[in-house]
């Protein structure tokens, strides 16, 4: 059986550190002495229905369940260094919420981080609204599920990247990235997943200028490209489109099936291009 701390303010230094097999209720982490790693080194915790407004709250713990629970702007860099974690219901505020973090499952949450989840393996998040800059930036192994995403400089040099069911307004969204596929979503933004090798985009809507340019094994299936000018340059690319494309620039090689293009521009290279652009006869 877990041990019980409920219904306590804690303010000071490590208050709580090195906790060990319990759960924590309607606690608030806050106070004068303005102490910094509440939570520092815990294992195996569970805290409920809780408020924080202390830096660092929650590095180095092992297996812990954050549930209900608020983080005001003040919670600076409050999940670091930590692992086999969950999140759900909770409203996060602060800046650098995760980093160096493995195995965390986010659920049902409101976060606004800039700089969230950097440097982090295997993680989970779905039914969740998030606003981040720069989020995911150099993390692998991660599955979003009906997310609602604002920022920009997203998913910057990620590996092993699933999206289903979800919608992204970000610019400069996918650089560098590898192995992620997309689907069944909306995603919207300037110059989308430059240098990128693996990207796949199925039944998607793609919205904003300069997509997909510089790109290595790109594929997209089924999908639509609204206000999307300048589109492909550079790039290997097997693409399936529906409707229109604003216009389409010096595919480097591979097929782009559309049903019309405004302008397909083949000149100024600075490299062989090959790509092969097909309008679909009107039946």
């Amino acid at each position: 059986m877990k041990e019980i701390i409920e219904n306590q303010i804690f303010d000071e230094e490590r208050a709580l550190y090195n906790l060990k097999d319990t759960e924590v209720r309607n606690c608030t982490f806050a106070g004068p002495k303005d102490g910094e790693s509440v939570l520092k080194e815990t294992r195996n915790i569970k805290v409920v229905d809780s408020k924080f407004s202390l830096r660092y709250p929650l590095w180095h713990a092992k297996g812990y369940e954050l549930v209900n629970s608020e983080f005001d702007e003040n919670t600076r860099a409050p999940i670091w260094y930590s692992h086999d974690g969950l999140i759900d219901k909770c409203n996060l505020n602060g800046i650098k919420l995760q980093r160096e973090c493995t195995n965390t499952k986010v659920t049902n949450s409101n976060i606004i981080s800039p700089e969230f989840g950097w440097k982090c393996n295997n993680i989970e998040m779905k039914d969740t609204k998030i606003t981040s800059e720069y989020i995911f930036l150099d993390s692998k192994n991660i599955k979003l599920e009906n997310v609602e995403f604002q920022g920009k400089y997203s998913f910057q040099y990620v590996e092993n990247l699933e999206i289903e069911k979800s919608s992204l307004d970000t610019k400069d969204a996918f650089w560098h990235s590898k192995n992620v596929i997309v689907k069944n979503s909306v995603v919207k933004g300037e110059y989308l997943g430059w240098f990128s090798d693996g990207l796949t985009f199925i039944n998607c809507k793609i919205i904003g200028t300069q997509p997909l340019c510089y790109c290595k094994n790109l594929k997209l299936i089924n999908c639509t490209m609204e206000a999307c000018d300048l589109a492909f340059e550079y790039s290997d690319v097997e693409a399936d489109i529906k409707g229109h494309v604003d216009s389409i620039k010096n595919p480097k090689s591979g097929t782009i099936t559309v049903d019309s293009v405004g302008e397909i521009i083949n000149k100024d290279s600075i490299m062989e291009v090959k790509g092969k652009i097909i309008i679909r006869k009107k039946v």
